[in-house]
């Protein structure tokens, strides 16, 4: 499986961003994906896991703000970011996991995006 994450971008305080995440393969509905992102000088750290019934799981920071969805169809799944705060900045990346239940462990997932940069401005 290879992931592409995009739609990263920079935006102010209080805004919002939809990243997504195309993966290719034809066993993408039988994974579940996550993201996590990492910040400059911190370790990378769980956001949304979502299985592959479309059960959602989020860190507490996000629970409220963001949503994790997926389009099976099309192979993508999706992180809906709203109320964006500063602290939100970090590269997010996209991953998924064979097993196809939802993890906050990034030592579950089989397979990594690249990331793309995320930039909230005070």
């Amino acid at each position: 499986v290879q992931l592409q994450a995009s739609g990263g971008g920079l935006v102010q305080a209080g805004g919002s961003l939809s990243p997504s995440c195309a993966a290719s393969g034809r066993t993408f509905s039988r994974y579940a994906m996550g993201w996590f992102r990492q910040a400059p000088g911190k370790e990378r750290e769980f956001v949304a896991s979502i299985s592959w019934s479309g059960i959602t799981y989020y860190a507490d920071s996000v629970k409220g703000r963001f949503i994790i969805s997926r389009d099976n169809a099309k192979n993508t799944v999706y992180l809906q970011m709203n109320s964006l705060k500063p602290e939100d900045t970090a590269v997010y990346y996209c991953a998924a996991r064979s097993s196809g239940w939802f993890s906050a462990s990034s030592y579950d997932y089989d397979y990594w995006g690249q990331g793309t940069q995320v930039t909230v401005s005070s």
